[in-house]
């Protein structure tokens, strides 16, 4: 019998040149493919995709921080095909259907804190723009009109509309589509292996760079800031852990200052670092928390934003609305798969599997460290950055041209071509991201290391 996959091997090179003619992909260079077929998947199967040609990679970055049960779940594909027929689409719009009524209880459960109530969204960026918009209309309806400025950290990734881009504190994400939403403010990250303060105390630098939060609060005036976004475990740069008390201060400082403290976990949640709410294993307390991805494992897309008792209240009188929302948030289907992937992560106890196998996941990328290329190894759970340096002993960096000889110019396609799937980016330092399925053990850890330590050790050779 011939599957889908084998008719798409026959016809490889047709899905290749029909992607180069009508398909505009995403943070793409399109001249890369200009001599070179534009890579096409046809299928996962547990941490595994295969190509149109029937090469099968290690998918070391869960698609992208989402495919936390793995590719090819049936129950997932099967709770989306029951929902269909019983109730296809209907928006949230005054009316509500049984998956997000129940989806919303069951995350509002598990929450933190009294963070009860839940609006849908479609993706990790929309979940931010929400936030922002809500931050900004709660402080209007209480009487605090100015308070609409948001603060966020250096480097950090929140999203690509207007509003979430604003917040994004990545310069070259956003030179091509300023002027943007003014009134957001950056701080520094935690980015300890390069710390300009206090390099010999982790814990004092946490301290300190919390506290730089309070002086962005205090410079600009109280009265004028609404909400401080910050991840867990910041992404872009390559997971910055926080230090310890770092978020204990800052939920400090928020209160002070009654400022909204926003924990986007669109990449955090779900598992990616052993905890339902990342919010939980860090020991903060948030007013918001931003969602998506491993919501439903990238199955169908859905967002979230959290909310605590007392950001609804206003909201609950009178003829006061929020007035926002999307045609697709909370779809009936995508919260059904919603709640067939967090009953599959339960079941299979991922959670705790990814907290009795962070070490070993860490210990095995720790082995890359004997390379001159590699300076630093951090992160959490499935979660980790490997930044890359052209000098251990000074941590100098590349230059530009370097960067783009080695990184672009080899090392991530030459990690694919090896059979690992993961990212290789410098939007910060040159970092390797990894962040694998959550059903990933030690096999997956040992084929990642090794197609790393190879295809490092030729990217060396390039300097």
């Amino acid at each position: 019998m011939t599957t889908t996959a084998d008719r798409a091997s026959v016809d490889a090179a047709g899905l290749a040149q029909a992607a180069r003619s009508n398909l505009w992909m995403h943070f793409t260079r399109h001249s890369a493919y200009d001599e070179t077929d534009v890579p096409v998947i046809v299928r996962g199967e547990g941490a595994y995709i295969w190509d149109a040609r029937g090469k099968r990679y290690l998918d070391g970055l869960a698609g992208l921080f989402a495919v936390q049960v793995g590719h090819g779940r049936e129950e997932l594909a099967e709770a989306a095909a029951r929902q269909t027929k019983q109730l296809a689409y209907f928006p949230l719009w005054g009316h509500a259907h049984p998956t997000a009524i129940e989806l919303a209880s069951r995350l509002a459960d598990a929450a933190p804190g009294d963070l009860n109530r839940v609006f849908f969204t479609v993706s990790g960026g929309e979940s931010v723009e929400t936030a922002w918009k809500l931050a900004k209309q709660y402080f209007k309806l209480v009487g605090k009109p100015t308070k609409h400025k948001v603060i966020s950290r250096s480097l950090a990734y929140h999203g690509t509309s207007q509003g979430a881009l604003s917040i994004t504190g990545i310069p070259g994400a956003k030179a091509d589509f300023e002027p943007l939403v003014p009134s957001t403010l950056r701080v520094p990250n935690t980015n300890f292996y390069r710390a300009p303060e206090h390099a010999d105390d982790y814990e004092a630098y946490g301290r300190w760079a919390a506290d730089q939060i309070e002086q962005a609060i205090e410079f600009e005036g109280a009265d004028t800031v609404a909400a401080v976004f910050l991840e867990p475990v910041q992404n872009t740069g390559g997971c910055f852990v926080p230090p310890p008390g770092y978020f204990a201060r800052v939920r400090e400082i928020c209160d002070k200052h009654d400022v909204l403290l926003v924990s986007d976990e669109v990449i955090c949640a779900f598992g990616r670092v052993g905890y339902d709410f990342a919010a939980k294993r860090y020991g903060y307390q948030p007013d918001i928390i931003t969602t998506a991805k491993g919501l439903t494992s990238g199955y169908a897309p859905l967002g979230a934003v959290l909310a605590s008792e007392r950001l609804m209240e206003p909201f609950t009188r009178g003829a006061t609305t929020f007035m926002h929302g999307s045609t697709y948030g909370g779809h009936p289907v995508s919260c059904a798969v919603a709640l067939a992937n967090l009953d599959l992560i339960s079941r299979e106890g991922l959670y705790d599997h990814v907290l009795a196998r962070e070490d070993a996941f860490r210990s095995t990328l720790d082995k890359l460290t004997d390379l001159p290329i590699v300076g630093d190894v951090r992160g959490a759970g499935f979660f980790y950055g490997i930044e890359l340096v052209k000098d251990k002993a000074t941590k100098e960096t590349f230059s530009g041209p370097e960067s783009e000889r080695v990184l672009r110019g080899f090392l991530s396609d030459a990690l694919f071509e090896a059979g690992l799937y993961c990212r290789a980016d410098d939007r910060a330092e040159p970092v390797v991201q990894l962040s694998p399925p959550l059903i990933c053990d030690q096999r997956e850890f040992d084929e990642m290391e090794q197609i790393l330590r190879d295809t490092l050790t030729r990217a060396w050779k390039l300097l």
